[in-house]
Parts: structure tokens; C-alpha cells; sequence
């Protein structure tokens, strides 16, 4: 195991110090390319035929999909290229260079691209020769953004296996369902004034205190109508986030502007959601002289919810002694689910140290990875 782990941290190493931020944010956002190529390298060293799928405008993002075997209903082990920007000045070392401190530390280690090195180590237990089924590694694009890698292969229809494993950092527990995310935005536009004489304009924060109040009874009534007992906040959530408007207290507000976001169990229609809000937002605007819109900084993410009998939860929970569970945070899951699969998220890292500075996973949690990872190949791709 010592050659192996020093291969991993070789490996891992390399993708480190391989910038591949995605952000909604332009300044930030880059290619995930030079990722995608050192996976190429690898996988395709190893026998895999390889795919390279472009997925998006701007910097150039790519999916990789890599294949071993033929048939279908394989083994898919999922994970992302990209990382989250980071704050250089917060951390203890070069966010993009692999230090030893608490585990292995450096950008995207925990979350995740330290997931494409424990694959490969998986793979040195594998007979090629024994493989019935295709094991399938799959490397998305933008999913701390977009997810755009991710829909593009929902959009195409391309389903690349039946059991998915997508290695976001769980800390070893099987998850086998999330929320959904909505972000919204309602923009009131009305006519200023002055306030001596509110008959001289419209006053479009007087309009969004109304809305405000429709937005809570929303949320009180979908947290008793919705419930999941598998998550310890069991309704849906909507949060009021920030709000904007006016210039001065002696104007009629002309403009204000609400954020809030939706965190949507399993069930709950997110789109359908969003159309009662926008039709609450059309209703109050109607009857008052306010132009009112709801705008989607970013498309909704479905909720995920693979089923507590589906084979790859089963043997996750057989290997680790630990009931599959439940976390507020989303995937990919739901968009490979859509295509008839069924995905667990599970992985060495811990959600606790993502996106913040020295952010890292344990060397202990890596060498027991490896190790599930090979029963896991034994048993979907090679018995029949």
C-alpha cells in the first residue's frame, strides 16, 4: 500500500497544482482543460478508451469520459475537475502545491480531485481479463458553478451506467439523497416621487413588503406540506438573503430588488415552485402601477433521491457498517439519476473542510477508499 499511497500523492500532486477554478463570476472562472488532459494521460495508460466532450462557451470545459470493458450497466465512478476560487492569503501554505499537514493538503483535495487518484490505485487489484461489465470513470465540468458537464450529458441522453458512485466528500458515509437548490431574484420596478405625496409615484418597496409576506406564508405552508423525515431540517427551506431599494428617505422607492434561495426536499416540485412565486410577484405588481419580474441567477438543481433498496447503496452500507444517509449540500446525482441510473454520493474528504482554506483529506480515509472501491469493481463489473 506505501507504493500505491506514494502514487496517489504523486498523482494528486499534479492536479493540485493544476489550476481549474469554475465560478459564475467571469474574473474568476477558467478551463478545466489541462485537468482533463492529465486524466486523459492516465486513464488512457491504463486501457481505457476515452471521450472528450466540450460543454461549454467561454473557457473551454470538457467532460472526459473514460471506458473499460464493453457492455452495458456498469460500474460509473463520477467526479468533478473543478474547484471554488480561493483567498491565497487564508491559508497556511500555496493552496496549489500538496502539502503534508493534517492529511494531504491544497486546493480540491477534499473536494475532489484527489477521487481520480484513488480510482487509478483501485484498478492496480483488477484483472482487465475478469471485467463482465464496463467500468465507466467519469470527470465532469463546472460543477461548482453550472453544472454544465453534468446537464450536458442529461441533455444528450447519455446514460453511461446504471450504478453510480460520485466521490463528494462524505467522509466515508453513503448518501443516497439531497435537497435541491433554487436561487431567485425579484426585481419591482416603480415610479419615484417625493414623499410628501405618495399619489405622485409608486413605491416598489411597499409592493415587495407585500410579496415578503406571500414568500412566508409559502414557507410555512410547503415545511408542513412537504416533509422527509430523512433530513434534520425535514421541510423545505426558503431564506430571504438580501434585500435592496431606495436611494433616500424623503423619495418614493422607484426599484428594489429581493434575493432568497430554495433548498427543496425529494418531491417537492422545484419548478413548480418557482412559478407560484412568480405568479405571487405578477399578482402584487398587477395591482399597483409596479413592473415586477422573478429572474434565475442560475438554472435549479434537482433534489436527489435514489432508492434505499437500489444495489450500490446496499453494498456501501455492507462495506462501511453504516446506514446511507441524508445532506443539505447537492450533486451531481440528480442529473445521472434522470438518465435511469442509480447514484450515491461517497467519498474520502470531509464537507467540513471544503471550500475553505487548508482544506484537505486524511491519508487513513484515502487507503480505506482504495480498498472499497476495489470490492465495489469486483462486484458490479466482474460477477455475473
Amino acid at each position: 500500500m506505501t507504493d500505491t499511497l506514494g502514487m496517489v500523492r504523486s498523482r494528486l500532486a499534479e492536479l493540485v497544482a493544476t489550476p481549474s477554478v469554475s465560478c459564475v463570476d467571469p474574473a474568476h472562472d477558467m478551463s478545466n482543460a489541462d485537468v482533463v488532459e492529465l486524466l486523459a494521460e492516465w486513464f488512457g495508460a491504463a486501457g481505457f478508451d476515452l471521450e472528450r466532450q466540450h460543454v461549454a462557451h467561454g473557457p473551454d470545459k470538457l467532460n472526459l469520459v473514460a471506458r473499460l470493458g464493453d457492455g452495458d450497466d456498469g460500474l460509473v465512478l463520477s467526479g468533478h475537475t473543478d474547484t471554488v476560487p480561493c483567498d491565497a492569503s487564508g491559508w497556511h501554505g500555496d493552496p496549489f502545491t500538496l502539502e503534508e499537514r493534517d492529511g494531504r493538503c491544497g486546493l480540491g483535495t477534499a473536494d475532489m480531485k484527489v477521487f481520480f487518484p484513488i480510482v487509478l490505485a483501485a484498478l492496480e487489484g483488477v484483472e482487465r481479463r475478469r471485467l463482465r461489465r464496463p467500468l465507466v470513470m467519469l470527470a465532469t465540468a463546472d460543477e461548482e458553478s453550472s453544472m454544465a458537464g453534468a446537464r450536458h450529458l442529461e441533455q444528450a441522453g447519455r446514460r453511461l451506467g446504471r450504478h453510480v458512485l460520485i466521490g463528494e466528500p462524505t467522509a466515508l458515509v453513503p448518501i443516497r439523497k439531497h435537497k435541491g437548490i433554487a436561487l431567485g431574484r425579484i426585481v419591482l420596478e416603480g415610479r419615484s416621487g417625493h414623499s410628501s405625496d405618495p399619489r405622485l409615484g409608486a413605491n416598489a418597496l411597499d409592493r415587495m413588503h407585500e410579496i415578503l409576506g406571500d414568500l412566508k406564508a409559502w414557507r410555512a405552508e410547503a415545511a408542513e406540506r412537504h416533509r422527509d423525515a430523512d433530513f434534520k431540517l425535514p421541510g423545505p427551506t426558503l431564506n430571504l438573503g438580501s434585500i435592496r431599494g431606495g436611494d433616500s428617505p424623503n423619495r418614493i422607492c422607484g426599484e428594489c430588488e429581493l434575493l432568497f434561495d430554495i433548498r427543496a426536499v425529494p418531491g417537492l416540485d422545484i419548478e413548480g415552485a418557482l412559478e407560484e412565486i412568480a405568479g405571487m410577484v405578477r399578482r402584487r405588481a398587477a395591482a399597483s402601477g409596479v413592473t415586477g419580474r422573478l429572474e434565475l441567477p442560475m438554472q435549479p438543481l434537482p433534489a436527489l433521491a435514489t432508492a434505499p433498496d437500489a444495489a450500490l447503496v446496499s453494498a456501501l452500507e455492507a462495506a462501511t457498517g453504516t446506514r446511507a444517509a441524508s445532506v443539505a449540500f447537492a450533486t451531481e446525482g440528480p442529473f445521472l439519476n434522470a438518465l435511469g441510473a442509480e447514484s450515491v454520493i461517497f467519498g474520502p474528504g470531509d464537507i467540513a473542510t471544503a471550500h475553505q482554506p487548508d482544506e484537505h483529506v486524511e491519508i487513513a480515509k484515502v487507503e480505506t477508499m482504495i480498498a472499497i472501491l476495489r470490492t465495489l469493481i469486483e462486484q458490479f463489473c466482474c460477477h455475473e
